[in-house]
């Protein structure tokens, strides 16, 4: 026994040492706090952030949130309703069949120049494609070289603004009418085809993606045009930037016309003179945040239109018939990396991504712009040349 409270007595000595060590910890921590009360005293005349300006109690904490991470953060009753109708929308497998078709959409503010070549790329395609004009004309015309006599009336559509973007779903609303219609492409005036229509046929049709324009810019005309009366739904680090030329499935083309809540927060607020001196466009920014944000695995990132933005102006490089060559075209066609240019420093940094198809390297661009009308009858010439017929 004697030895036994021998071994046991240490062990008592050492719980009463722990009552002052713990008492004298608790005096530490008061001390501190209150030093700290009185050093830094609460601040009851603090501006409210940039987020709040203008807005209610209420609309004020709404835009705080969106400052949270989208897994901290709880989704709107809003948000929910349209998460839950783009995710069954996606769900639904695609519906390719015999007949399935292209839809060739044409945003352009009269003729199409390049009609001739156009013809040329549709010649015995019938039956597996459908063309649409905006905005002069909207009607489903099969191949002819007179694409429609039909005029129709439409809201002017100004570039950068809000118009551009409901030019877009206008043309999505009429061609999603044709059940068949089971790809679309978006294409401008001075677009014209890179390749045969059986391989751009294969190339859409076969991939695994929507091929939609999406990368981060950090620069001023990048996450610098989002807007705070954006949050809390379109968080400042998922808005994103890419060119408005896309193809799309179906099922994606359906999500962009069954959504209201995040289309309808660009149409009031991405425009100049809502925040500073911040200049956001509308179809730079609306359909790259809406894909990052809702499907960012099924969209490729990049778009399958060649555009030269090397001049570093706001507008593309515009190529005339003494600017190309076989060889030209031919560069073009092969080429299989895609290049973003940011707004990122004076000249801005470039973003090297490779080109994949299905997981497999592939080139890029099936479609280039722009071309001036000066030289449809040179590449109408040169089409067989420089086009190819395998994926």
């Amino acid at each position: 026994m004697g030895e036994t409270q021998n071994l046991h007595s240490p062990l008592r000595n050492r719980s009463s040492l722990k009552k002052p060590l713990l008492i004298l910890l608790s005096v530490c921590i008061t001390s501190l706090l209150l030093i700290c009360t009185y050093t830094y005293p609460p601040q009851h005349n603090v501006k409210p952030p940039a987020a709040c300006e203008g807005l209610s109690s209420r609309g004020c904490q709404a835009a705080l949130s969106g400052w949270l991470d989208v897994h901290v953060r709880k989704h709107t009753d809003e948000e929910v309703a349209a998460r839950v109708v783009i995710r069954d929308i996606l769900r639904t497998p695609p519906a390719l069949t015999s007949r399935s078709k292209i839809a060739f959409m044409f945003l352009t503010p009269g003729t199409l120049p390049f009609e001739k070549l156009w013809d040329e790329f549709l010649q015995g395609q019938e039956g597996r494609f459908t063309v649409y004009i905006h905005p002069s004309r909207l009607r489903p015309v099969h191949i002819s070289r007179h694409f429609s006599d039909r005029e129709i009336h439409s809201d002017q559509v100004t570039w950068g603004r809000i118009s551009m973007v409901d030019a877009e779903r206008r043309l999505l609303a009429n061609a999603l009418e044709d059940p068949d219609n089971q790809h679309f492409v978006l294409l401008s005036e001075s677009c014209i085809p890179l390749h045969t229509f059986d391989y751009t046929y294969r190339y859409l049709m076969q991939g695994n993606v929507s091929f939609i324009d999406s990368f981060e810019d950090r620069g001023p005309h990048g996450t610098g045009r989002h807007m705070d009366h954006m949050l809390p739904e379109i968080p400042r680090q998922d808005f994103r930037k890419g060119a408005q030329w896309f193809t799309m499935k179906r099922q994606h083309a359906l999500i962009v016309m069954a959504d209201n809540l995040y289309y309808s927060k660009f149409r009031r607020y991405c425009r100049p003179g809502v925040e500073a001196n911040k200049n956001c466009i509308a179809d730079e920014h609306y359909l790259p945040t809406f894909f990052h944000m809702l499907d960012p695995g099924g969209i490729s990132n990049w778009s399958v239109t060649y555009v030269d933005w090397s001049e570093r102006r706001w507008h593309p490089k515009t190529y005339r018939a003494r600017d190309i060559s076989l060889k030209f075209l031919k560069n073009i066609t092969s080429d299989d990396v895609s290049v973003h240019v940011t707004s990122v420093g004076k000249r801005g940094e470039e973003l090297h991504w490779p080109c994949t198809w299905n997981g497999i390297r592939r080139p890029c661009y099936l479609f280039a712009r722009k071309f001036h009308s000066d030289s449809v009858n040179k590449l109408v010439r040169l089409f067989p040349n420089y086009t190819s017929t395998v994926v």
